[in-house]
């Protein structure tokens, strides 16, 4: 366009631009693909995560790059496009207004290159406040997705039973299908342990519920907390997690103890110290050691005597308990289990022992898959509630009135049929368990975790709005220290906390590794070592604009903003590589000084730059608005790119042309220092290798 505006023909102005920006082109293109580089060797879940990222990235760059040296180039040759500023308003007031910043942009880069050591100080600055900013901005690990989907964990009393704990679930349940937000919940009681269950919430769709995900659960919780003896943990399904423990949060902590009693003694309090901390919320550990249990202790030699053995006792009590299968019932289109248990009304009190019978017939004993006469248990109704408290003479007399019931029960049972016939019976005594066992109450034991050389639990939590993963595990750590939790014991995230630790330790590595790279590439292709550093001074006003933004917005720094700010890393270099490739022509073509062939490279360069800049923003803008479903995920990389373009094209146009000239002087000053060494070490005179001047010289 500028070479047309000059006069030139079309064929003429195509040739003369592809060839000025052919370099310039490739600098930019081959430097942008070695910044994801290093993200295609990124480990773990976080480079399978950005793996497809970086190598789509990559390719569609490289194909870029063909067509921006063939395509572009005849299309400019052999296509008009051009429109008279006089056609309509809108090109008339484009065209001043870039006028008007053109010669802004004049008067001001004039003053920069008189004050130099001003911009330098802005550099400066800039590069501290990258450390400070990194150092404030709140973390995390990736940002929660508003899919609709609520994920819950019950936790009910660790000495509930199951038909208690069958109504808590339907309390809970019937709560959330109350909330005008829900169109779906579903879940189970039970599994893994008798006081857990898990609900699963489906919600409408958000432009029919009007408010997100987390705001439906807050709405859930005042109504949830309600419940006495269980609580429902909510957290939404939107999110990534990691790690193999199951928990009732989205982010673990483990505590690891040298001994059982050390953990004993302190979870405890560093659990109820942890439910106070503001930054957590939803606290709750996986230790479960408070059940209720019943130890039964059989006295083998009063059993004997008795002539009962093991095998018979053991099995009367799974008759009584274990839901034994004892027949199937066979109908003409379906069949029937079924199964033997002690009604349900007596398994709330374990004296339901005293009442349990062991038979001793004569019989083969195998338990009660025949009939209740070959050898099981027996619950006398009459003793069923009644109190375990009685004389041994009360005790023997209802044991005989008890004997002889079950034997007439038994005899009459087995003595008639269909055909009124008699059968010979068996005579069977029913001895009571009490007579040769006793139980006492006492707590379950911990089924202790081990780690390593360690015992440890797990805590779970979720975070409250606005929190970040940084600063809920850094309240953890001086929450244990404010306690004076002793050296015994200690603790470390775990399963995506842990995740989120390890990606932000490494990923200062990552972004030097970057940054390393695109030095090394630049300074192949400029064979220098020097000009690379004058394109690399971009870099810092682009991460402060990324990180002010993320403040700005109330974002955090997760992945998915580092991802952006390793963009901005291969974007913005782009306004130093445009000024400096024209600026070397200029010197070399024209035998310009340095400071006259920067300021016409940045005079002539303002227009292409301002024009690729604002279409990169543009081009970022939506992800940052963050429309629609799904927005969340891509909302920080937007957030990040757009600020940081923003504010690095307003430094860059003026820091890039002072320090290419610092950088150009201590060139000069280096090469000079190199060649006086190298000849004195050599042994060479002053103009030996000097070219012969030329008869007209």
């Amino acid at each position: 366009t500028r070479h047309l505006e000059n006069g030139e023909d079309r064929m003429t102005a195509a040739i003369k631009g592809a060839s000025e920006v052919t370099f310039t082109v490739l600098s930019m293109s081959i430097s942008l693909v070695a910044v994801f580089l290093p993200v295609l060797l990124i480990g773990g879940l976080v480079g399978r995560i950005f793996h497809e990222f970086a190598v789509t990235l990559t390719v569609a760059i490289l194909l870029s790059l063909v067509i921006s040296l063939t395509v572009t180039p005849m299309m400019c040759a052999y296509m008009d496009f051009t429109v008279s500023d006089d056609e309509n308003a809108f090109m008339r007031w484009s065209r001043r207004t870039l006028e008007r910043m053109t010669e802004f942009y004049r008067r001001t880069l004039v003053w920069s290159l008189d004050n130099p050591l001003t911009i330098v100080m802005t550099v400066v600055v800039a590069i501290v406040l990258n450390f400070y900013l990194l150092g404030i901005v709140p973390k995390g690990f990736f940002p929660d997705t508003d899919n609709g989907m609520i994920q819950g964990g019950i936790r009910g009393d660790q000495s509930i039973s199951f038909q208690s704990m069958q109504k808590k679930f339907k309390q809970f349940i019937d709560i959330i299908k109350s909330d005008p937000a829900v169109e779906t919940v579903g879940g189970f009681a039970g599994g893994q342990a008798t006081n857990q269950g898990n609900v699963f919430v489906t919600l409408k769709p958000l432009r029919e519920r009007g408010i997100s995900t987390d705001k439906v659960i807050d709405r859930m919780k005042p109504k949830l907390e309600k419940v006495s003896g269980a609580r429902l943990f909510l957290n939404s399904g939107g999110g990534i997690r990691a790690g193999g423990r199951q928990g009732n949060g989205n982010y673990q902590y483990t505590i690891q103890a040298d001994t059982l009693d050390d953990l004993n003694v302190w979870l405890p309090k560093i659990t109820t110290a942890l439910q106070n901390v503001p930054e957590l919320e939803d606290v709750n550990s996986d230790q479960q050691d408070k059940g209720l249990q019943v130890d039964l202790k059989v006295d083998r030699k009063s059993a004997a005597r008795l002539g009962l053995n093991m095998a018979q006792i053991n099995n009367a009590l799974y008759d009584a308990f274990g839901q034994r299968q004892v027949s199937t019932i066979y109908k003409d289109k379906n069949q029937y289990h079924v199964v033997m248990e002690v009604a349900p009304a007596f398994w709330q009190n374990p004296d339901t022992l005293r009442d349990v019978y062991v038979s001793t017939t004569g019989g083969t004993v195998s338990g009660t898959q025949s009939s209740a006469a070959a050898g099981g248990a027996f619950v006398a109704p009459a003793a069923a509630g009644a109190s375990a408290a009685s004389s041994p003479a009360a005790d023997a007399a209802a044991e005989a009135v008890r004997n002889q019931q079950l034997n007439s029960l038994t005899n009459s049972a087995r003595g008639s049929s269909s055909t009124g016939a008699s059968v010979s019976t068996r005579v069977s005594t029913m001895v009571p368990l009490s007579a040769f066992a006793s139980y006492g109450p006492g707590t379950t034991p911990l089924a202790v975790n081990h780690q390593g050389p360690f015992v440890a639990t797990t805590f779970s939590f979720n975070l409250p709005q606005g929190q970040s993963m940084d600063g809920a595990i850094a309240a953890i750590q001086k929450t244990m220290a404010k306690i004076n939790v002793p050296i015994s014991i200690h603790g470390e995230s775990a399963g995506t906390a842990q995740i989120f630790q390890k990606s932000f330790q490494n990923m200062p590595f990552l972004l030097l590794a970057a940054i390393l790279t695109i030095y090394i590439t630049l300074g192949i292709l400029y064979e220098s070592l020097i000009h690379p550093i004058t394109i690399l001074s971009t870099l810092p006003s682009a991460g402060v604009g990324a990180v002010l933004a993320l403040l700005l917005f109330n974002a955090q720094l997760d992945l998915i903003a580092v991802i952006g700010i390793i963009l901005l890393i291969g974007i913005v270099k782009k306004n130093a590589i445009i000024m400096i490739d024209f600026a070397i022509d200029l010197e070399r073509r024209e035998g310009l000084s340095s400071r006259d062939a920067i300021y016409k490279a940045c005079m002539l360069r303002f227009r292409p730059i301002m024009m690729t800049t604002t279409g990169a923003i543009l081009g970022a803008l939506p992800l940052a608005i963050g429309m629609g479903e799904g927005s969340e995920l891509r909302q920080p990389l937007g957030i990040s790119v757009v600020g940081g373009l923003f504010l690095s094209q307003i430094l860059t146009l003026y820091t890039t042309p002072v320090v290419f000239l610092y950088m150009d002087r201590f060139g000069n000053w280096t090469s000079g220092i190199w060649n006086k060494w190298y000849h004195g070490l050599m042994g060479d005179k002053p103009g030996d290798h000097e070219p012969s001047p030329t008869p007209a010289e």
